[in-house]
C-alpha cells in the first residue's frame, strides 16, 4: 500500500535534501492513495523548497504536479518543456494520457 511509499519518502527527507529523487512513487499503491502521495510531493516542494525529480508512468498525475516535464522514449528525450505545454501536446495526449 501507500505506507511503504510514504515511509520511503520520509526516509529520503530525513537529511533535509535540496533534491529528492522519486522513482515511481505510485507503483503498487491503491488509486485512492495515489492522490495523497502526489499531494505530499507537492507540499514537500512548496513548503520545504525541495526540488523533486519524479520518474512516473502515471503521466497524468505527474504532469498535474510538475513544473517541467521530459518525455523519454527508449531512453531518449523526445519532448521537454513546462508541464502544461507538454501535457497539451497531441503526441503526449494520445500516447501517454490516452486522450
Amino acid at each position: 500500500g501507500g505506507e511503504q511509499q510514504m515511509l520511503a519518502i520520509g526516509r529520503g527527507l530525513m537529511l533535509n535534501p535540496k533534491l529528492l529523487m522519486l522513482d515511481e512513487p505510485s507503483l503498487g499503491v491503491a488509486p485512492v492513495l495515489v492522490e495523497r502521495i502526489m499531494d505530499r510531493i507537492t507540499q514537500i516542494n512548496k513548503m520545504m523548497g525541495t526540488t523533486i525529480l519524479l520518474v512516473e508512468q502515471n503521466s497524468s498525475d505527474a504532469l498535474e504536479i510538475s513544473n517541467r516535464a521530459y518525455v523519454l522514449q527508449t531512453g531518449e528525450v523526445v519532448l521537454s518543456g513546462n508541464a502544461e505545454d507538454v501535457s497539451a501536446s497531441d503526441t503526449v495526449r494520445k500516447a501517454y494520457l490516452g486522450l
